[in-house]
């Protein structure tokens, strides 16, 4: 299936960030396709993560943030005044660079979220989303015994796992991951790569990595940042192999960066 076969699941229209008076963020526009992985790269501080925590509103937490343009998911503004930030961040999942689980149980990190949102009644359909988000994350047959210890007792790899069981709990349509592998060990990488490859089967995923290795091995289409800028964006075997900038180009070929 190609990249042309995939509908469009989010929109981005000349999106701009300013943080106080330094502007980090300059007129991207993008269109990121449904069920399938979308890797944003480029040198630090370029405005990959920056664009990323636009999707789901995260630069809202931050004081003298302001983001013009417009990003839409199914068609929807997600900057509209109407719309709810806590329904939205439902539907848009996200992973962060450390793995961060709740001080809770294993089960109590993945339940948390269902709970909240008024998605499970009972305690026998909190089991059923917990058992099932786990299974979906690749986790469940290591922490099956031990749902009530805490999440925090997991390894490093374990824990990232259990962030991503506890963002498909809500059942999101799409899934943001900034980094989900920098503070992990090659091991650890190779299962959450194979992760999200499966994943992408139901979700959108969109992923800011370091790594270039990592982009072309588990996206479809690839974006390339660089100083606030959206340089290039397209299928990840050509903007790998046949990049249409030489900007582009000289960040594969390790010349700038």
């Amino acid at each position: 299936m190609s990249l042309s076969d995939h509908p469009i699941r989010l929109e981005a229209r000349d999106v701009c960030v300013h943080y106080g008076a330094k502007q980090a963020l300059y007129d991207v526009s993008i269109d990121i396709p449904d069920r399938a992985v979308t890797a944003f790269i480029g040198p630090s501080g370029c405005g990959k993560s920056t664009f990323l925590r636009c999707i789901n509103r995260m630069n809202d937490t931050i004081e003298g943030a302001r983001v013009t343009g417009r990003i839409a998911l199914d068609g929807e503004d997600v900057y509209d005044r109407s719309l709810d930030v806590v329904e939205l961040r439902a539907r848009v999942g996200m992973v962060f660079q450390k793995p961060n689980p709740f001080p809770k149980s294993i089960f109590e990190n993945v339940a948390y979220g269902p709970k909240i949102h008024g998605m499970v009644r009972n305690k026998a359909e909190a089991e059923e989303v917990v058992v099932s988000s786990l299974k979906r994350a690749g986790l469940f047959e290591e922490v099956k015994d031990r749902l009530h210890e805490p999440g925090t007792g997991l390894s490093g790899g374990q824990q990232q796992r259990l962030c991503i069981a506890r963002a498909i709990a809500t059942r999101p349509e799409v899934l943001l991951m900034d980094e989900p592998c920098s503070a992990l060990d090659p091991i650890a990488t190779a299962i959450i790569e194979e992760l999200i490859d499966e994943l992408r089967e139901n979700f959108t995923i969109v992923i800011v990595t370091h790594s270039m290795q990592q982009a072309a091995r588990v996206s479809q289409k690839t974006a390339f940042f660089h100083l606030g800028k959206l340089i290039e964006e397209g299928d990840t075997a050509n903007i790998f192999t046949n990049p249409a900038k030489k900007q582009t180009q000289d960040y594969i070929m390790g010349r700038i960066g």
